[in-house]
């Protein structure tokens, strides 16, 4: 069972995301906030597989949740819902950690997948949203010719969404090896983490 929290300051949209996702016998709708303060507050005491996160909101946005919940935890898993013109918020949520994003006007079955693809460590970025983020993207990363060819091969897989587990079995490594190419690569393009690695290396495609 997937447990997953709802962050959205309108009403509206908690009740019809908490509906939809409802009705899933795999998904379980613990908690709605509408704020992100609120969402801190209930994962003190309590689990959460996934949050899906507005990014404007009310006493604590979406970036600073976001922030907050990957400080204590890299296990919660973030979804970024938004719209067209949230770009600048989407890339500080990415830097903080926030394993995809998707607009809010996409379809209930898109959403299902999404949050089944991020639980099982795949990178989810709505292809609109992402080349606009890109025109948008100033930050100081090292060139892609940086990286060794294996290095480049692995970040593409992982630009594709595989596991590390898949990576290792696709090019005969072990999970370690993949782990420690994966943590050069981070280090040689200055990122945060893997998706901010898929997003980069969008840029390529």
């Amino acid at each position: 069972m997937i447990k997953i929290i709802i962050a959205d300051d309108q009403q509206l949209i908690r009740e019809g995301l908490s509906l939809v996702l409802g009705l899933k016998r795999d998904f379980d709708i613990v908690f709605e906030a509408k704020n992100g303060q609120e969402v801190l507050d209930y994962l003190e005491t309590n689990d959460g597989d996934i949050v899906l996160m507005d990014i404007k909101m009310p006493v604590l946005n979406g970036v600073e949740t976001t922030r907050k919940i990957k400080e204590k935890s890299e296990s919660v898993k973030i979804l970024i819902l938004t719209t067209f013109d949230d770009y600048d918020f989407i890339f500080q949520a990415l830097k903080h950690g926030a394993d995809g994003y998707l607009l809010k006007n996409t379809s209930s079955q898109e959403l299902i997948e999404a949050i089944k693809k991020i639980i099982n460590n795949e990178q989810v970025l709505d292809k609109e949203v992402t080349r606009q983020v890109l025109q948008l993207t100033k930050c100081d990363v090292a060139k892609l010719d940086s990286l060794t060819k294996r290095e480049v091969g692995i970040a593409r897989k992982i630009s594709e969404g595989n596991s590390n587990k898949e990576i290792a079995q696709e090019l005969f490594l072990s999970e370690g090896t993949v782990k420690n190419y994966v943590s050069n690569i981070l280090s040689k393009l200055r990122l945060h983490n893997r998706t901010e690695i898929a997003l980069f290396m969008k840029k390529y495609d």
